[in-house]
């Protein structure tokens, strides 16, 4: 590899990174504008995971005000992120893949799907046999999909949205 390749990897690697900052800082203020309009109160936090912008909404009061913005299963919370996804293209002209989080209810569906994925995984173990689950959202999926690769097994998604589903496969 050349100098030149490095250097222009490396540029390209910090575009990246500004560029997911830039997302960041356009979602934050779209939805400091959204709590203002709502009278909510809650702080934005902004980070960089796997390649893709995160921003949350959390409350130092422990308020159960923002539960009202992920609503019943998320439903809510699955739409403001797309509103956050059009605002922040509105703006760059790119798609982004941002992730939004409120009151930490992503955070915690993650723990409780990474379970949900290795105790699938080890029944596939014992029983030798496929393991269907749940129809999930495509996060939801993502996350089970990656617990199931961390056990050393394979799954897939099968069927079409809002009803497709994981199946967790014999290694």
């Amino acid at each position: 590899m050349t100098e030149g390749t490095t250097t222009s990897a490396a540029a390209e690697g910090g575009d990246t990174l500004t560029r997911l900052e830039q997302e960041g800082e356009i979602a934050a203020d779209y939805l400091e504008g959204l709590l203002d309009i709502a009278d909510l109160d809650g702080d934005i936090d902004m980070d960089v995971e796997a390649d893709r912008a995160s921003v949350s909404i959390i409350s130092d009061t422990g308020s159960r005000d923002l539960q009202k913005l992920v609503g019943r299963d998320g439903e809510v919370l699955e739409a403001l992120q797309e509103l956050t996804r059009l605002a922040v293209h509105r703006e760059t002209g790119d798609r982004s893949r941002l992730m939004l989080d409120i009151a930490g209810y992503r955070a915690t569906k993650r723990a409780e799907l990474a379970e949900l994925g290795a105790k699938a995984a080890a029944d596939v173990k014992s029983t030798g046999g496929p393991v269907k689950l749940k129809p999930m959202t495509p996060f939801e999926r993502k996350v089970v999909h990656d617990a199931v690769a961390a056990a050393g097994l394979r799954s897939e998604s099968e069927g079409e949205e809002p009803q497709r589903f994981v199946v967790v496969l014999p290694a």
